[in-house]
């Protein structure tokens, strides 16, 4: 089965005017210099899946400047038996709508339709800088396995913003803190459990693979051995016990919200932080394939990859390595690079698209491989 966006039409979005690009389900190069709109191109196609997208851009921050109208995303998405149209867009001054075949859709339901992964250079500091980062890229996988992760996590932060408001407001009625706390543990647990289920998922696909790029070992971490447990009862009876230090500090100290995600280089036996930035890269990549093998496994088709300046901290050995991978999976990744000769490698084995500006627009151009 294949697994592609294989039409893409932008208006008014980001630097791109009007955009209007074809493609199979091959692997697509986009090269050309900084500025030209290479990853406008990738944050679009994010959109077709859950949550705002590789930047995390508000709808206002997607409009082109200086018209500031509305602007759209559309796409076919070829699943070889099945094409599906999606419709994302937003009226001047309004939140996105989203529609699936002409029909309205709850964003959340575009995971089931086109699971996609991606690597940004501001993920390259993942293992350096906070939890955050790591939460987000741990439940960008999980979500990838679990479409439900996301209302799992919706609810949890909902209940949490209530508690937190209470703890604020130094309120002290426990059956306040009762109803909430037992909302965030039916939600956080699912949460707690989705995570351990993809990291299972991800150190099984890792096991055997034939792969240029290092293995890693990954756990959940919790900050000061506050590990709430996994399940609804033992994360609630954590949430209850922490009420006092929660008053003190003003918010919630336990639950998912405080995991991080740990990754320790297996061949050498180092924690990612302590890697070389090629190091870290190349982890990063190997997670990032590692969680597209699996999805191929289990779906008989691989995810969409959005692989943003993918050959920044690459040598020509590794590029050339990373490009077999994709195409032995079977996945069209979306790639992005300055100089069109970083994608000597891939050959005809992909589609290779000039982006440009032109007048303050940029432009898209099929161009034949060396």
């Amino acid at each position: 089965m294949t697994r592609a966006v294989t039409h893409l039409t932008l208006s008014h979005f980001r630097s791109h005017l009007r955009a209007s690009v074809h493609v199979d389900a091959r692997p697509v190069a986009l090269f050309g210099p900084n500025g030209a709109g290479k990853t406008n191109l990738l944050e679009a196609i994010s959109l077709l899946s859950p949550g705002r997208g590789l930047r995390r851009a508000t709808a206002a921050e997607l409009v082109r400047r200086p018209e500031q109208l509305g602007w759209r995303v559309g796409a076919l998405i070829d699943l070889g038996a099945q094409k599906h149209e999606i419709d994302i867009r937003a009226e001047a001054g309004q939140p996105r709508s989203t529609r699936t075949d002409g029909k309205p859709a709850a964003q959340t339901e575009l995971g089931r339709l086109v699971p996609m992964l991606w690597l940004v250079p501001s993920m390259d500091r993942l293992w350096l800088d906070g939890a955050e980062g790591r939460r987000r890229f741990l439940d960008r996988m999980t979500l990838s396995f679990f479409p439900d992760h996301a209302r799992a996590a919706l609810a949890y932060d909902k209940a949490m913003r209530d508690r937190n408001r209470l703890l604020k407001d130094q309120a002290r009625d426990a059956r306040w803190y009762d109803a909430l706390e037992a909302q965030m543990a039916e939600a956080g647990a699912r949460m707690i459990q989705n995570r351990q289920a993809a990291l299972g998922r991800i150190a099984a696909a890792q096991e055997g693979a034939e792969t240029a790029f290092p293995t890693s070992d990954l756990a959940l971490h919790w900050p000061e051995e506050a590990d709430p447990g996994d399940t609804e009862d033992a994360l609630a009876a954590a949430m209850a016990r922490s009420r006092a230090a929660d008053l003190r500090a003003g918010r919630s100290l336990t639950g998912p919200h405080r995991a991080d995600l740990h990754a320790t280089f297996r061949a050498k036996g180092v924690e990612a932080a302590q890697c070389s930035t090629g190091e870290q890269k190349a982890l990063l990549i190997s997670l990032v394939l590692a969680n597209a093998r699996a999805l191929r496994d289990r779906d008989g088709a691989a995810p969409v990859l959005l692989l943003d300046e993918i050959a920044a901290h690459l040598d020509e050995t590794r590029r050339a390595a990373l490009y077999d991978e994709i195409c032995a999976l079977g996945a069209q990744a979306w790639m992005t690079a300055t100089d069109a000769h970083l994608f000597d490698a891939l050959g005809p084995r992909g589609q290779h698209l000039a982006v440009s500006e032109d007048a303050g627009t940029s432009r898209v151009d099929p161009v034949q491989p060396q």
